[in-house]
């Protein structure tokens, strides 16, 4: 099928797509930052721009399978905060991403990849120090601006949210539950910007079909072995990948 779509793609490179769609699907189950190596390799593969395009579809299959298990935690009171100024960040990633090159849009989507890991990396070691932010109005619409504006440009704003909930004190079913609300809501939102841009069509969608079986693999096995991996040393592993894959895309 890919073939047809993409004749410049060879049998590995493909394996290497769906390989990158087992990322996003295992990522849905807990290891939130491993959606990050999905970005890095549909960026690769096929250019940063069309690569949001891609990846899109596959994150709105991940919500809708991800929200009923997680409808229980939280609600959408919670969510409501965040919907105005994160659409208003969606729309100004719409008109950045409309303006740019590909070229400039692989260079901005390492700097994004290097921004979230120098986040997550603030949220594990300086929890303390965050969670002293001032949950105030300004903080909010700081936190859903850059939410909408990231997850537009590169589908990344996992890291964004999560020092909003630590800043915000969330437990971790509120954390879940706020966070399945909300990205169903924007991923879907955002479907017709894609559209409207170009990086959403028929063949980027023929495309999803053929990796939406990693998906529901990298789902199935996340919810089955993600309490058996030492997640300080698979962070550690991911924050070195996403050093490197930013610094290739940021710089070369």
């Amino acid at each position: 099928m890919w073939s047809s779509i993409y004749p410049e793609l060879t049998g590995g490179a493909f394996a290497f797509a769906v390989f990158g769609a087992f990322c996003l699907g295992f990522s849905k189950t807990g290891f939130h930052g491993l959606a990050m190596v999905n970005v890095l390799i549909i960026a690769e593969l096929f250019g940063a721009k069309a690569s949001v395009g891609i990846i899109l579809p596959l994150l709105v299959l991940c919500d809708f399978i991800i929200y009923p298990l997680y409808r229980k935690y939280a609600s959408w009171v919670q969510v409501w905060p965040l919907i105005v100024p994160t659409l208003i960040g969606v729309v100004l990633g719409w008109l950045l991403l409309d303006a740019i090159s590909n070229h400039v849009a692989r260079r901005l989507l390492g700097g994004i990849v290097l921004f979230m890991a120098f986040l997550q990396l603030a949220r594990q070691w300086k929890s303390a120090m965050l969670t002293s932010l001032p949950d105030a109005p300004f903080f909010r619409w700081g936190s859903g601006l850059i939410i909408g504006v990231a997850t537009m440009l590169a589908n990344a704003a996992g890291s964004v949210y999560a020092i909003y909930a630590l800043v915000r004190q969330m437990s971790k079913s509120d954390f879940l539950g706020v966070g399945a609300r909300l990205f169903l809501l924007v991923n879907v939102l955002k479907l017709p910007f894609s559209v409207n841009l170009g990086i959403l069509n028929a063949n980027s969608l023929r495309l999803d079909t053929a990796l939406v079986p990693g998906v529901l693999l990298g789902i199935c096995v996340g919810r089955q072995v993600i309490a058996r991996i030492p997640e300080a040393l698979f962070q550690g592993l991911l924050y070195a990948f996403s050093f490197i894959a930013g610094v290739r895309l940021l710089f070369f």
